[in-house]
């Protein structure tokens, strides 16, 4: 009799202990699964995902190709955490689906840059001279405040950094008169030998040849609100695994891996 009830405490004690020992393996172990686009984005977390495993955490990349599903994954738990936006595009998607997901931590920026072939120096511009920009909203209100962070423009307050975007409407100040020539962002590269400067994206720089940390006169700095981030929701932003996937990103093997791999086009913001 004795030994029947010592069997049955052992067995619960073993069944409780495996119980326990899985429980806190699934803990430690937790797989994080990240949704980011394909390319340059998918080969950077090739990166994070070994970082992260020497940290312990077991990171899995999902793919898309669309700037949609990330963001719609992650709200509904399908995704740990997503790495492919800024935060201007994180607001507006959270400010029209309800998204409860919030920003862990910088990537890297894509920067928009001045380009000229006629200037050196954004210093050297003539009174009245024409600089392109792009006409989409978002991409023109980024060629505005790095217009005006380099001292071209003088923005009316708030502009472009209150939840709308700038328009050439809102220059308030303009001491050289520069003529902003409104053009479709693709087309910018082309029109180089047409104006003194174009405000450029970094895809459309490289196509057409040029190198951002080379070719252009000026850059948006790293920590502009249009560095990409990594996003996870609001209820897990203190979570530890959270910590470790940002360092992970934020490591010394990253922000290598951008600098050689991507020669400015892809710059840390960390």
């Amino acid at each position: 009799m004795q030994r029947r009830h010592l069997l049955k405490a052992l067995s619960l004690v073993a069944v409780s202990t495996a119980f326990f020992t899985s429980a806190g393996a699934h803990a430690d172990g937790k797989v994080v699964k990240v949704g980011t686009i394909g390319g340059p984005d998918a080969q950077i977390w090739q990166v994070v995902q070994k970082v992260a495993k020497r940290d312990g955490l077991d990171v899995k990349i999902v793919e898309f190709n669309d700037y949609v599903q990330p963001n719609a994954a992650l709200d509904a738990g399908d995704l740990d955490a997503n790495s492919f936006q800024h935060q201007p595009y994180l607001d507006s998607q959270i400010k029209q689906r309800g998204y409860k997901l919030v920003n862990a931590g910088l990537t890297y920026i894509s920067p928009l840059g001045v380009y000229s072939k006629k200037l050196k120096s954004l210093k050297d511009l003539p009174e009245g001279a024409r600089i392109a920009v792009p006409n989409d909203p978002s991409n023109e209100n980024r060629a505005l405040l790095l217009l005006q962070s380099q001292g071209v423009i003088k923005l009316k307050a708030g502009a472009g950094t209150n939840g709308s975007n700038a328009t050439p409407l809102d220059v308030a100040g303009n001491p050289k008169k520069i003529k902003l020539v409104e053009l479709d962002a693709a087309q910018l590269p082309r029109t180089l030998a047409d104006v003194d400067a174009a405000a450029i994206n970094t895809n459309f720089a490289l196509a057409a040849g040029l190198q951002p940390g080379k070719d252009a006169i000026a850059l948006e700095d790293v920590h502009s609100p249009y560095a990409n981030l990594i996003a996870v929701r609001a209820k897990d932003k203190d979570q530890p695994w959270v910590k470790k996937l940002v360092a992970a990103y934020q490591s010394e093997d990253v922000r290598q891996f951008l600098k050689t791999e991507f020669k400015g086009s892809m710059v840390p913001s960390f």
